[in-house]
C-alpha cells in the first residue's frame, strides 16, 4: 500500500502546504533502500556530470550535510547502517567511505540514503542551488538549475516564478528556517512506468505544453500510470548556515488504489484534485491530453468501492 498519500486532500497541488517535520523522522529508510542505491550507482557510473553539481566552495558544508546524517542514520537506524572504521556498511553489504579522503562528501552522502540531496546557499540575490546529488529527478534537469536563485528555478511553475507572492513566500520561509525546526511538504505527479530517473529540460517542458501529447497509450490506463509522489525536506545547517533540500520519491502503480482498505475516499479526492487543475497547472505536470481519462479511471474506482 503507499505510504503517503498527498492527493487525499490533506496537500493541495500548487500550494506551499509546508508542515513542521519531528527531526526524529528526518529520513525515511524501507526495504526498497539497495534498489535506489543501485540506481545512484548506475547513474553515477553513466551520467555522473548530470547529476551532481558542486560550487567549489561548498565542500566544507557537503562535509556538515555527510556527518550530520551519518549521525542520524546510525542513531535512528542502526538496523541498517553500522560504522566500520572510516566507512558506513548498508543492509546490502555496500560499504561508503565517510573519511577525510571522501573526495565529494555530498556525493558520499547520496549513496547512503534513496533521497536525493540538494544544498541551498544564501546569497546577495536570494538562496541559490550550489550543490547537489539529483538521480532521481522529477521532470527537471540539475544542470539547468545549478546556480540559480529559488525564483528562477522555479519560474515554470505556473504561480510559483519570479514576483509572484508565493514567490515572496518561498524567499522568507528559506531565511526564517531555523536549525532546531525542519519542515517538510509533499508533490505529487503522474508518470508512465516506473523509472525514478525523469530528467525534463526547459525545451522539452516548452514542446510538451505545445504539442500536448498523451503519456499513455491507448491500452487500459491504470496499468501504465504511476503516481509520482515527492517527501521534500528542508533542514537548516548548523554550522555553514545552509540548507539541505531533501527529495524522497515514491513510486506507486496507480492500480493500486483499487486494493486500498480506503480506496473510495482516495480515489476520489485525487479525481477531485485532478478536475480542478488549470490548462497551465495541466501543461506543467504534462497532463492535459490525459487528464480526462485518469479522472474517469479514478472516478469508477470510487464508484465500484
Amino acid at each position: 500500500m503507499p505510504i503517503h498519500t498527498p492527493y487525499d486532500g490533506s496537500t493541495k497541488p500548487f500550494t506551499i502546504a509546508l508542515k513542521t517535520l519531528d527531526p526524529t523522522d528526518w529520513i525515511e529508510v524501507d526495504s526498497d533502500l539497495p534498489s535506489y542505491l543501485a540506481e545512484k550507482d548506475r547513474l553515477y557510473a553513466s551520467l555522473a556530470d548530470k547529476v551532481f553539481v558542486e560550487e567549489a566552495d561548498t565542500r566544507a558544508a557537503q562535509r556538515e550535510v555527510l556527518d550530520m546524517l551519518v549521525s542520524y542514520l546510525l542513531q535512528h537506524h542502526p538496523e541498517t547502517y553500522r560504522r566500520d572504521g572510516h566507512e558506513i556498511v548498508v543492509m546490502d553489504g555496500r560499504r561508503v567511505d565517510i573519511g577525510e579522503a571522501a573526495e565529494q562528501p555530498l556525493r558520499a552522502a547520496s549513496m547512503l540514503v534513496p533521497e536525493d540531496l540538494i544544498l541551498m546557499r544564501r546569497g546577495d540575490d536570494g538562496w541559490r542551488l550550489a550543490a547537489g546529488s539529483l538521480c532521481f529527478p522529477s521532470s527537471w534537469s540539475l544542470g539547468e538549475k545549478f546556480g540559480l536563485d529559488l525564483q528562477d528555478i522555479h519560474e515554470p511553475v505556473p504561480t510559483f516564478g519570479r514576483g509572484t507572492r508565493t514567490a515572496d513566500i518561498i524567499q522568507r520561509i528559506f531565511d526564517n528556517l531555523t536549525v532546531e525546526q525542519p519542515v517538510q511538504r509533499f508533490n505529487w505527479s503522474l508518470q508512465a512506468g516506473n523509472d525514478l530517473y525523469m530528467p525534463f529540460s526547459q525545451q522539452q517542458r516548452i514542446d510538451r505544453a505545445t504539442n500536448r501529447p498523451s503519456k499513455f497509450s491507448t491500452d487500459e490506463i491504470a496499468a501504465q500510470a504511476f503516481i509520482r509522489i515527492e517527501r521534500q525536506t528542508l533542514r537548516k545547517l548548523p554550522g555553514s548556515r545552509d540548507i539541505l533540500f531533501t527529495i524522497r520519491i515514491y513510486l506507486d502503480p496507480l492500480a493500486v488504489l483499487a486494493r486500498h482498505p480506503e480506496r473510495a475516499s482516495l480515489a476520489s479526492s485525487f479525481a477531485d484534485q485532478l478536475a480542478v487543475l488549470d490548462e497551465a497547472q495541466l501543461d506543467y505536470k504534462g497532463l492535459t491530453a490525459d487528464r480526462d481519462r485518469l479522472v474517469a479511471v479514478l472516478e469508477k474506482m470510487a464508484a465500484e468501492a
